[in-house]
């Protein structure tokens, strides 16, 4: 999912400035200065936003309260106009014209935001964006004006519902989210019949695509990047017009491709042959989603016995990803195939607020480009700690815009 994102990104570049651009894997600009409340250490040109929200919604699912200045990165990387970018390397700089929002970011951010709360402000607006956006089929694409696709209809069903929309009220010339995704559904008499399509091919074909069918599942379920573990029948391919049989039908089909190895393949050039693992965790997610943990077993288990290299290679996102499947999949995420990913994704970004009893205080917590407390908010945490008063503080930073 994370390399999904990241290529999407840097095509929607490419079309916006007509030029070709590099694989995003062999892009050749150098990194841009990392602020210190992101997570990962990767160019984040592409993902920051994307990564940041994975990681702290992962966190929030598991009881971690993340760190101020993480949350603060995030919320002061949204744009005037509500919605967010994939990256603000500035964002004390007002955003332009140029500045490339999109609904996945925005999506995401939203989810995040949503769930560690104080931020109803900052959703609020977001979910205004995402709205003045949609597309006439009731869908969203990537980039505003884009077509449609499965995966960015998915995403903002998840934003809406987090923010306490009803997805199916949230209508665009009479059509909702829901009827976007049943048009990429693909029927169940043809060919990788349940599927869905990420967008019709110039020919209006629908393709299968397992990236944007285990998306679609849970769009069309109303659930977010955080998904409970379901309770429908065991999932069959029956041509219907709800998106609750939509969902059953990609769930089918998921079952399906996964039934002979476990694990998705890449749809990469070149790496047709290689386990997808981000792609195989979503669909962790949307089986369980669909069907319960049951469902879901057999892509767990060869993730257990299997990415947990993948994911200390790829960095934060890949560890919110496993820690949000083993939610879904009522797997313990802190003994994962033996690893502990709660502890591992913590390692990649500042210390959660319950760690950070455990970091000295020295001058390089002082306040950066992306949080608005520094030395002396810790100094006065302490102070309240030492006279007995506790943590009586509300001074979470309700100014979400930058």
């Amino acid at each position: 999912m994370n390399v999904v994102r990241r290529s999407a990104a840097a095509l929607a570049v490419t079309t916006v400035i007509g030029v070709a651009a590099p694989p995003v894997a062999q892009a050749a600009s150098p990194s841009p200065s990392l602020p210190s409340g992101l997570y990962g250490t990767s160019d984040p040109t592409y993902d920051g936003v994307w990564r940041q929200s994975l990681a702290l919604l992962a966190q929030d699912t598991v009881g971690v309260k993340p760190a101020w200045k993480a949350t603060d990165w995030l919320a002061r990387q949204q744009c005037d106009n509500g919605g967010f970018a994939a990256f603000r390397a500035d964002p004390g700089k007002d955003c332009d014209a140029k500045t490339m929002v999109d609904s996945n970011s925005t999506a995401a951010a939203v989810q995040a935001l949503a769930a560690l709360g104080d931020y109803e402000a900052a959703t609020g607006k977001a979910v205004d964006w995402l709205k003045s956006v949609q597309n006439k089929d009731g869908g969203w694409g990537y980039t505003p004006g884009g077509p449609s696709d499965a995966n960015s209809t998915a995403v903002v069903i998840g934003a809406l519902a987090a923010a306490g929309e009803k997805p199916d009220a949230v209508v665009k010339d009479g059509k909702s989210p829901y009827d976007a995704l049943l048009k990429l559904s693909i029927r169940c008499d043809a060919k990788d019949g349940g599927a869905f399509a990420y967008q019709p091919d110039k020919k209006g074909e629908l393709a299968a695509n397992a990236d944007a069918t285990a998306a679609a599942v849970l769009g069309a379920l109303g659930q977010g990047l955080v998904a409970e573990a379901g309770k429908q029948a065991e999932p069959n391919c029956v041509d219907a017009d709800t998106p609750e049989q939509a969902a059953a039908n990609g769930a089918a089909h998921l079952t399906k491709t996964l039934a002979k190895d476990g694990h998705l393949t890449s749809a990469l050039p070149g790496a047709e042959d290689q386990p997808d693992y981000g792609n195989t965790a979503d669909a962790v997610v949307a089986l369980a989603a669909q069907g319960g943990a049951e469902q879901a077993k057999k892509p767990l288990t060869w993730l257990e016995q299997n990415a947990t290299a993948w994911a200390m290679q790829s960095g934060p996102a890949a560890y919110a990803q496993l820690i949000l499947a083993a939610h879904a999949a009522g797997a313990d995420p802190r003994d994962f195939g033996g690893t502990n990913l709660v502890e591992k994704l913590n390692a990649t970004g500042p210390a959660p607020q319950a760690l950070l009893k455990d970091r000295a205080v020295t001058t390089n917590e002082t306040e950066d480009e992306g949080t608005s407390f520094g030395v002396w908010w810790y100094v006065g945490v302490f102070l309240v700690v030492g006279i007995g008063i506790g943590f009586l503080l509300s001074g979470r930073n309700k100014r979400q815009q930058p």
